[in-house]
């Protein structure tokens, strides 16, 4: 995600339930129904690659919503953001943080009923580590050199490194807090397996019209009694947010999933048909640089984007000033709140005009998702005003992963923080370290303050550590960082749960079994 990006987890989930009432009056949740979620083909409404966590290659975290409603998860985490179980149960770290154990919950079964124990967990984890499989995020997230298991409920990681946020990686890069059923996939193949995954989450596949229609009904059997409410949820893919409102307060859907065009959400927060979900950003969001090619591999180019990015302006025109202007990645939310970094280039428009000069001018793609097109557009008028020449272009997630792996890009936008600015979507070993799937920086002393800001658990450390961390950043010029903006989902007034008419961490992400509808 996102993300958003992103998240953590470990304890039993305590929801709150806000909206109306249900039609006996009382309040209480009801069972049944079917929830119909619209979800922006620019961004998380496609799944290219199937469900299957493991070779899920392209958009495995933009598909969590999806995923945590067939699989359940591992670690999930409260409205604070902080770790609680789901599927397991607690965890402990030993020999000085280079070895985690996790606890699974007993009885668990997979919806084709073969039992969820930590044989299945072992195998699971050790086919996400394949490099077949090409989850280059987790060698980089997930240090892990082997999988142990103690009895059937008791997961043992071996680390590669001391690795303070193991447990939040688990739910910020998804594939191994998604555990699938051994059975199901060898017995289906892989391919068949893509399009109808096996979990032991609060639902199952009935069908699924890859990047247009994914429809799941009630695992009958899921292990928290008297949940799901929902009998059937309905995934669709829709081309704008626009739509996806429309239909919402059509009586077409249910629920607009994490929309990014402000004017709708200005729109929503007016109208009483529909509750609008709004949680304040853990990340911040950037403007990532490519520095191995041009233009910004000079910093007198990057230290110009810096001066010519008004970020209180830009939060304004594409957030409704809702946003909180930040420069470092981790924001309002974030379980590591930096507050101002010392020397970072703020707004300074003839020092922009300035560099631009002494470098003859400068000109660069502006590579963005059509959902966020006033972002850009203001982006890119920012920096016109300072001289440069910048052309927009507008790709998808796939065309944008598809991007980073082949080095083409010149400036996109990112983020280097989130929950945990150790892992994640928005993530040090996702966007900032050299070894990161979709980074633009290059640099071995970053990439050693970002290992020894992983390497302990002491909460004071870390933070001390990102803090140098983020002033190092602001030096070299390396990402230039604009305003930790909320996010939204758009609701019908009769449904409830977490992420939808409750505050969750992330509204990017529902509180599967406790959704229902009046």
């Amino acid at each position: 995600m996102l993300a958003s990006a992103s998240a953590l987890a470990v304890g039993a989930l305590l929801f709150s339930f806000g909206g109306a009432a249900n039609a006996a009056g009382s309040g209480a949740p009801v069972s049944g129904g079917t929830l119909t979620v619209l979800e922006n083909t620019g961004g998380i409404g496609n799944w290219p690659n199937g469900l299957d966590p493991a070779t899920n290659v392209c958009c495995l975290v933009e598909d969590e919503p999806y995923n945590d409603a067939i699989f359940g998860q591992l670690f999930t985490q409260n409205a604070k953001g902080q770790a609680v179980p789901d599927l397991a149960t607690g965890y402990k770290f030993l020999d000085n943080n280079k070895v985690v154990e996790f606890f699974l919950r007993h009885g668990v079964k997979f919806t084709d009923g073969t039992p969820f124990n930590a044989a299945a967990v072992e195998w699971n984890i050790n086919r996400d580590l394949l490099p077949a499989n090409g989850r280059t995020n987790l060698f980089t997230s997930f240090p892990v050199a082997k999988v142990t298991t103690q009895g059937q409920y008791t997961v043992v990681l071996h680390l590669t490194k001391p690795f303070a946020p193991i447990i939040n990686s688990m739910d910020s890069i998804a594939t191994p807090n998604w555990i699938a059923s051994p059975t199901a996939e060898q017995k289906m193949g892989e391919k068949a397996f893509e399009l109808a995954p096996v979990g032991a989450g609060p639902f199952m596949v009935k069908s699924d019209n890859q990047n247009s229609k994914l429809v799941l009904v009630k695992n009958p059997n899921y292990w928290q009694k008297g949940h799901p409410y929902l009998n059937e949820v309905i995934f669709e893919s829709i081309g704008t947010d626009q739509s996806a409102y429309s239909a919402v307060i059509s009586g077409q859907a249910d629920v607009a999933q994490q929309v990014a065009t402000y004017p709708v959400v200005q729109a929503a927060e007016k109208n009483p048909q529909v509750h609008v979900e709004v949680t304040p950003g853990a990340g911040t969001g950037a403007l990532q640089l490519n520095t191995k090619i041009p233009p910004f591999n000079n910093i007198k180019a990057r230290e110009a984007v810096y001066y010519a990015l008004n970020p209180e302006a830009l939060n304004k025109v594409a957030a409704g000033g809702k946003g909180v202007v930040e420069t470092g990645g981790d924001g309002p939310a974030s379980l590591f709140p930096i507050g101002k970094v010392p020397g970072y280039p703020t707004y300074n428009l003839a020092k922009a005009k300035a560099l631009v000069q002494q470098l003859g001018g400068l000109s660069f793609d502006l590579t963005g998702f059509a959902i966020g097109p006033t972002l850009n557009e203001a982006e890119q008028s920012e920096f016109t005003a300072a001289g440069m020449h910048v052309q927009i272009k507008t790709v998808n997630l796939a065309q944008l992963v598809a991007a980073f792996q082949n080095g083409s890009w010149q400036i996109t936008g990112g983020g280097a923080g989130g929950l945990d600015p150790g892992i994640g979507v928005g993530g040090m070993t996702w966007r900032v370290e050299s070894t990161a799937p979709f980074t633009g920086i290059h640099d071995p002393h970053l990439d050693k303050l970002i290992n020894q800001g992983a390497s302990t658990t002491n909460y004071d450390t870390r933070l001390s550590i990102y803090k140098q961390i983020y002033q190092y950043m602001a030096k070299n010029a390396l990402m230039p960082f604009l305003y930790a903006g909320p996010l939204y989902n758009i609701a019908s007034k009769n449904v409830h749960g977490g992420g939808v008419s409750s505050t969750n961490y992330n509204n990017y992400l529902f509180q599967w079994p406790d959704l229902w509808k009046s």
